[in-house]
C-alpha cells in the first residue's frame, strides 16, 4: 500500500480540552495503524507499524512551560542485522 509524500504543519492556540482530544485522536490512529492529519481539504495519511522512536522534552523557565513530543518510525521495517552469538569461555 503506497502513500503520497507530503508534509502537514499546524500551529494554533487551543484550550487543554481540545489538546486532550487531539492527543486521544493521535492515540486512536496509532492503535488502528494509520494516522490521518488534515486541515481543510488537505490530508496526510501516515501508515503506523513496527517499532517507533519516542522523544519527550519538557522545560519550565521564567513562567513559560513547554513539552515537546516527537514520534518517528520507518514505513519499511528493516530486519535487524543478524549478529553472531556471544562467546562465553
Amino acid at each position: 500500500m503506497g502513500y503520497a509524500d507530503g508534509k502537514f504543519r499546524h500551529e494554533s492556540l487551543q484550550d487543554r480540552k481540545t489538546i486532550k482530544s487531539l492527543l486521544e485522536a493521535l492515540t486512536k490512529g496509532i492503535s488502528k495503524g494509520e494516522l490521518t492529519l488534515g486541515e481543510g481539504d488537505d490530508e496526510l495519511v501516515l501508515p503506523v507499524d513496527g517499532l517507533m522512536t519516542l522523544r519527550l522534552k519538557a522545560d519550565r523557565s521564567d513562567g513559560q512551560c513547554k513539552v515537546d513530543m516527537r514520534i518517528s518510525w520507518s514505513e519499511q521495517q528493516e530486519k535487524p542485522a543478524k549478529s553472531a552469538a556471544p562467546t562465553v569461555k
